[in-house]
Formats: structure tokens, C-alpha cells, sequence
């Protein structure tokens, strides 16, 4: 399971012009579930986004998680996180799992980022969207749940 997630100082999410999601300060995270991903590998990047110490304290150093900012989290499904380009100039989305797979675990990962206590907005899953991000920093940080170790 692949992440990008990025500090927003606020974000939404667009679908046929119609906001569908929302936040205030917080984080975005992109979502790219794979073929080999299980619960286990779902688990693992909510506790670590949930923990990750990416907001500021009161001394300007990044010391606190999104928990501890009382941030909100706009999680969107995002299968071209998977995206091969080693070999020619298109694209291969082979390891990206199938649309069934990955919505079951997307949904859990956006429930499992509920049970830490988050607000979670989202988007529609296999819908185009629209994304409006307005970065905070800018922070970004890339997270892959086979790299754990």
C-alpha cells in the first residue's frame, strides 16, 4: 500500500463540480492500493499516518500528529500510485490491485483512520476528480507499507 500524504492548511475534493469532501487543516493523503496488499499493510500506514509527527509545536518544531493538532484527514483512492514507467513513455498499472480489492481496502483504511479518533473526509472511489489543495509548508512525505522494515 503506497501514500502520499501532504500538510494542508485546507482541501477538497470535487466530483461533476460537486464538493464531496472537505477539510480544514490537516492532511491529504493519496491512497494507492496494491495487488499484494492485505489488512495487515492497511493497519500499518493508518497507525503510522495517524502518528506521524509532521505539525508544529509551539516552538515551531514538527512534533505533533495530526491527532495531536486536532487536524482532519482527506484521504483519496489514487490506483496510478502504482504507475510502472521503467519501460516506455505510458504507464503500466499491473501491480495496482483490482477495483473490488482495493475499494474493501480502502474503505477499511479510511475507517481504520476514524478509529484513531480523526475526522476523515473522501472522495468517490473509481470517480475523476477534482482536488483542491492549498499545502501547508510544503510538507509532503511518501509512505509504502512494503518498505516498513
Amino acid at each position: 500500500m503506497r501514500a502520499v500524504v501532504q500538510r494542508v492548511r485546507k482541501a477538497g475534493v470535487e466530483v461533476s463540480g460537486e464538493t464531496v469532501g472537505e477539510i480544514g487543516p490537516g492532511l491529504v493523503v493519496f491512497l494507492g492500493v496494491g495487488r499484494e496488499d492485505s489488512p495487515a499493510d492497511n493497519d500499518y500506514l493508518a497507525a503510522k499516518i495517524a502518528g506521524l509527527r509532521i505539525f508544529e509545536d509551539g516552538a515551531g518544531l514538527m512534533n505533533l500528529s495530526v491527532q495531536e493538532s486536532g487536524g482532519q484527514i482527506l484521504c483519496i483512492s489514487q490506483f496510478t500510485l502504482y504507475g510502472d514507467c521503467r519501460k516506455g513513455r505510458r504507464p503500466g498499472f499491473s501491480a495496482a490491485a483490482p477495483p473490488e480489492q482495493a475499494e474493501k481496502l480502502y474503505d477499511h483504511f479510511c475507517r481504520s483512520l476514524k478509529s484513531y479518533g480523526l475526522t476523515v473526509a473522501t472522495g468517490k472511489f473509481q470517480e475523476n476528480m477534482r482536488i483542491l489543495v492549498d499545502n501547508d509548508g510544503p510538507v509532503t512525505i511518501l509512505l509504502d507499507s512494503k518498505k516498513q522494515f
